[in-house]
């Protein structure tokens, strides 16, 4: 490898890098040692990946005039060619006799959910069930929605005028009452309930499934490797599993922390899905502008469309005065950040007076929030002033505007995440950012970014080169001094494809490395490094 691409010995380039020869001499010298660093991490990732190629799966192949058959001639609209794609090569993974383990990952709205669902049918229609983890009770319950809406009678599995292909779909979260808890455990269990989901509840000891052939997590960065693996354990075989994400991944980050995962894509939106429009408001240069935005929202609703408002907080700062937001709220200068529980009652006393305002965040008791879900949904609510707890999942056709408070407080990806909430019925969307930085700021840049482009990819290349690489590679959350001191995921992205290609001939050839002793020993110290815990949780 080290003669095909013309590199020094390990020896020359350390001289070199220290005591070159020329310029010439020292960069080659640099690019050898940042090989290496690529090449150890792109070994970890396919021995993985053989791994998991190795363990033995029940295949779940398509079963004619079954239940995802019967799905297919119920849906409303044609799937876009992207969600055909997609579905064609989950169809091929969940078709072989070795477990799935592809990452999924689209665009806000562009319909994960379908093919997601798609798969869990083509498990059931083999006499297994799936479980789908999302990461917050908000989410989970809007999946249950979701989910069991697009079913219709097919969700009705076992009762009075439901199909015969028919399943069910429960629910199983912390907060639910005993009486729920115990229904839902009971229809995992007995297998009446093809598809099961929940939080971080569904890991518990005492859930039981009959054959749980697929696991679909949702929004997989927020779970560790640990969490995944207790629910992989309650597979009798080892289960496909399906993870997504609605954050676009840069293709490097893609190879090297999600390398030993099959990657699919979804970039297209759905037919009759509107573009979302998006402002920053500079509260300092131009106060007038937060009137207009307040305005705005008026405008909307009186069409019959509801909104948004995002704060960073759930209380106020307690050192703050009691009337520190008012200013704000106002247009006049104030340094304090903005909080739901200030922010409500100061709009329905002041510029949103007369409209129907709710309030929803993370420390709400479970019916609460799902009562206020519900009414929203409904277009029970006029305006929904929450935390970044309607970041992901949550669906409102009807919800045209979004107004995010204090937006330079949320980083790229989360700012394109919230903003996917409207905009998602047909008519047009738009995100207003409130911000009290001033121009010229990184803060403000960011905000700029954001405002410019709607290219999850884009963002997610700026959000990158904002945290730079250690964050990605597990420099910074390790705790400990990582491995990867050269390689930068977007400098490096042909370097990194060369040594993945390297590495995957490699491990083809020769599994367990026996011919090359020094570069095992390698791999085994990088394996004990904390930073492969970290790679794990990707």
């Amino acid at each position: 490898i080290r003669e095909k691409h013309g590199y020094p010995t390990l020896h020359q380039a350390l001289v070199q890098l220290h005591k070159p020869a020329d310029l010439e001499h020292a960069e080659i010298a640099r690019e050898r040692l940042t090989f290496d660093e690529a090449f150890l991490l792109q070994l970890l990732l396919a021995k993985r990946k053989a791994a998991l190629r190795s363990l033995d799966a029940i295949a779940r192949t398509r079963v004619p005039g079954g239940l995802l058959d019967a799905f297919d001639k119920l849906l409303p609209f044609e799937l876009t060619a992207g969600q055909k794609e997609v579905s064609a090569e989950i169809e091929s993974d969940l078709a072989k006799s070795h477990p799935m383990h592809r990452l999924l990952q689209g665009e806000v709205g562009s319909g994960k959910t379908i093919v997601a669902l798609r798969a869990m049918l083509t498990v059931i229609d083999n006499g297994g069930q799936a479980a789908l983890l999302a990461p917050t009770e908000v989410l989970a319950a809007q999946h249950l929605r979701t989910i069991t809406k697009l079913l219709g009678d097919l969700a009705h599995g076992g009762m009075l005028g439901g199909d015969e292909k028919a399943t069910q779909v429960t629910l199983i979260t912390g907060s639910q009452s005993a009486a729920a808890r115990k229904e839902a455990l009971a229809l995992a269990a007995n297998g009446a309930a093809g598809i099961v989901i929940g939080t971080h509840a569904l890991l518990g000891e005492s859930i039981v499934f009959k054959d749980l052939g697929l696991i679909v997590v949702d929004e997989q960065h927020r779970f560790g490797v640990e969490q995944r693996d207790a629910l992989k354990s309650k597979a009798h075989t080892p289960a496909h599993l399906l993870v997504m994400t609605a954050t676009p991944i840069p293709r490097t980050v893609a190879m090297t922390v999600f390398g030993d995962l099959d990657i699919s894509t979804l970039r297209e939106l759905p037919l009759g899905r509107q573009p979302i429009t998006t402002h920053v408001v500079p509260v300092k240069e131009k106060p007038n502008y937060l009137d207009r935005a307040w305005a705005r929202i008026r405008e909307e609703v009186s069409q019959g469309h509801q909104a948004y408002i995002v704060a960073p907080r759930i209380t106020a700062d307690p050192d703050a005065g009691a009337d520190a937001d008012l200013d704000f709220l106002f247009g006049e200068e104030s340094d304090e950040i903005s909080s739901v529980e200030e922010l409500a009652p100061m709009l329905h006393a002041g510029p949103l007076q007369g409209l129907k305002i709710a309030v929803l965040h993370g420390r709400l008791p479970a019916e609460d929030k799902e009562a206020t879900m519900q009414a929203f949904s409904q277009g029970d609510i006029d305006v929904l002033v929450s935390t970044t707890v309607i970041e992901v999942g949550v669906d409102v056709a009807n919800a045209t505007i979004m107004v995010i408070m204090d937006a330079d407080r949320f980083g790229v990806s989360q700012l394109h995440q919230l903003r996917g909430r409207v905009g998602r019925g047909t008519s047009p969307g738009l995100c207003l950012l409130v911000s009290q930085c001033e121009e010229l700021t990184p803060a403000r840049e960011r905000l700029n970014a954001v405002a410019g482009t709607l290219d999850g990819f884009e963002l997610s290349r700026i959000d990158l080169e904002q945290r730079r690489e250690g964050d990605v590679l597990g420099r910074n959350q390790s705790g400990t001094q990582s491995h990867l001191r050269l390689l930068r995921v977007l400098r490096d992205e042909s370097l990194i494809e060369q040594a993945r290609d390297d590495a995957e001939q490699l491990i083809a050839k020769d599994n367990d490395l026996r011919d090359y002793p020094a570069l095992r020993k390698e791999l085994a110290q990088l394996q004990r490094d904390q930073a492969v815990d970290y790679l794990d949780k990707g």
